[in-house]
């Protein structure tokens, strides 16, 4: 049991950390620079009260980084509290101000009076790259979709017939057009022959397929919308942007592949149906790849958000609802990997026809699913075990 606890409120260029007893009085506060030496210093002077310390902490990355690599490479025992946990929880201490050192003590009494923080352990190499990675990967998707939404804009105010054409999310060829002729004139005046030979030239399947498409759509819209030449530059340079987004998407992929094929525990998540290498690398990246920090599957489920919690209140009891604190990334691994599942693994299929068969919805037979192959993986990394799908033995029939 800890005598002291130490709150930091991180940010960019300085924290503020205070320390408190087991009263919940003030022993320490103090803003130190996001500095080595500075840290090392404040660590130094917090062990010097008592070698039972508890530290905790509003950030799990970025500012917080390098703050976290050195107290737990100097083996001091640190939770997380989020940020959202930290701001209601201060509704309930004296003083309407927001200041860094009143949140600094509101995160270190917080984490003297709670037993439901996670602890944070420090990643390996490897799940620290995928970390990188995969966040990575998801902002290339997203500037994906909105250079696309941007795209599709643009192109159905000048020449809508052609936006409709095609759809810009799954068709390279399509994109390969904007970027040489993006008008009806310019489509017009090429020609289907020339078009189809200038896309062959530039490796388009169906190209044949695709030159018609266009001249079809330009051959139906004859007038020239206001602003259109400028829109079309727009159009070229948006479409060029959507094929680099995607060459630096499946770099990125290949990276993630291949790092995460040399962690421990890859071949043994990714032998459970509905779980690819890049759901994989996203468990890896969020959980660190370790159940030690999950003490059971129950846990890992509660982190996960597939736990429901009570929300009794008077008369209303049994009134479970999902957590509002929870992993989405951890959600999103095994809701969609559930989903996958349905198609690919006769068991999920049988269980998640099961739970639509006894008055479920989609969603709620997905995440019942979900829940029950959380159970099924944190087994499987714990005894470093591949899944193995093994049919009912059914008893012979008495003779």
């Amino acid at each position: 049991m800890p005598q002291f606890w130490a709150g930091v409120d991180a940010g960019k260029a300085h924290h503020h950390c205070t320390v408190i007893d087991s009263d919940g009085t003030k022993v320490l506060s103090r803003k130190v620079a996001n500095d080595e030496a500075e840290l090392l210093d404040l660590l130094a002077d917090v062990n010097a009260l008592d070698e039972g310390v508890l530290w905790a902490t509003d950030l799990n990355s970025g500012g917080g980084a390098l703050l976290i690599t050195l107290l737990l490479d100097h083996g001091q025992e640190l939770v997380y509290i989020p940020g959202r946990t930290v701001h209601h929880a201060s509704g309930s201490y004296r003083g309407d101000g927001k200041t860094d050192a009143k949140d600094a003590f509101v995160i270190a009494d917080q984490a003297r009076m709670r037993r439901d923080l996670q602890p944070l352990a420090a990643f390996d190499e490897i799940a620290a790259d995928l970390r990188i990675l995969t966040a990575r990967r998801t902002d290339l998707g997203a500037d994906r979709t909105r250079a696309i939404n941007r795209l599709r804009d643009q192109v159905l105010a000048y020449f809508p017939a052609l936006e409709r054409a095609f759809d810009y999310s799954t068709s390279k060829a399509a994109l390969v057009l904007l970027t040489g002729y993006q008008t009806p004139t310019a489509l017009r005046r090429l020609g289907r022959a020339r078009l189809e030979t200038w896309l062959r030239a530039r490796k388009v399947r169906n190209a044949a397929r695709v030159a018609q498409t266009a001249i079809e759509a330009a051959q139906a819209q004859r007038t020239i919308v206001r602003g259109e030449k400028t829109a079309a530059a727009v159009v070229e340079r948006l479409a060029k942007e959507v094929i680099a987004l995607d060459a630096e998407l499946a770099e990125t992929d290949a990276a993630i592949e291949g790092r995460f094929r040399e962690h421990e525990h890859a071949e043994v998540i990714t032998s459970l149906p509905g779980i690819g290498t890049l759901l994989g690398a996203e468990f890896i990246a969020a959980t660190g790849g370790d159940m030690a920090a999950f003490a059971s599957a129950d846990r890992l489920a509660g982190v996960s958000g597939l736990a429901p919690v009570p929300r009794d209140s008077g008369r209303i009891s049994g009134n479970l609802h999902r957590p509002r604190r929870y992993s989405r990334r951890l959600m999103r691994v095994f809701y969609m990997s559930a989903q996958v599942s349905i198609r690919c693994c006769p068991a999920s299929k049988a269980f998640y026809e099961r739970k639509r068969a006894e008055g479920k919805r989609h969603t709620q037979a997905v995440i019942a699913l979900a829940r029950r192959r959380v159970n099924v993986l944190w087994a499987m990394l714990r005894d470093g075990r591949s899944y193995v799908a093994v049919p009912p033995v059914r008893l012979a029939a008495a003779a």
